[in-house]
């Protein structure tokens, strides 16, 4: 049986929230400019607070998930499981990060959220796909 260590779950975490960090940077910075309240700062606040606060939620979940699937090698209904699970956390969080920065918890927080649902879902799951393939941290 091979383990997966927890220098892999966090670098595994680095390299998600630089991918995710960045969607999420675009992500507000367009709802916030389509809906007539453009700000770079707020997408750069929400984006750091979000880029340290799920850092350790995305370990969290990585090693819950370790422990439910048994094997190194994740079926894609595994993963896409996995995505499902992570996208709830990962949304709601993201939801309330950004209510509390822009001070209200209106539709612009509502539509970065289901924005970034859609748009997280699949990057979530291709990192996950390609992780696996990946032998850094594996303990035999």
């Amino acid at each position: 049986m091979i383990n997966e260590s927890h220098v892999r779950s966090i670098v595994k975490g680095i390299s998600w929230r630089m991918i995710a960090t960045s969607d999420t940077f675009l992500v507000v910075f367009i709802i916030t400019c389509l809906l007539d309240q453009c700000s770079v700062e707020n997408a750069i606040k929400i984006g750091v607070i979000e880029f340290f606060l799920k850092l350790l939620i995305y370990y969290a979940h990585e090693r819950v998930w370790l422990k439910v699937i048994k094997s190194f090698t994740f079926s894609k209904q595994q993963s896409l499981f996995k995505t499902i699970s992570w996208r709830f956390v990962a949304t709601t969080t993201t939801f309330l990060i950004s209510g509390a920065v822009l001070n209200d918890f209106n539709e612009i927080a509502l539509f970065i959220a289901l924005l970034e649902l859609i748009s997280k879902f699949i990057l979530y799951y291709v990192h996950e796909r390609m992780w696996i393939k990946i032998p850094l941290g594996l303990k035999h």
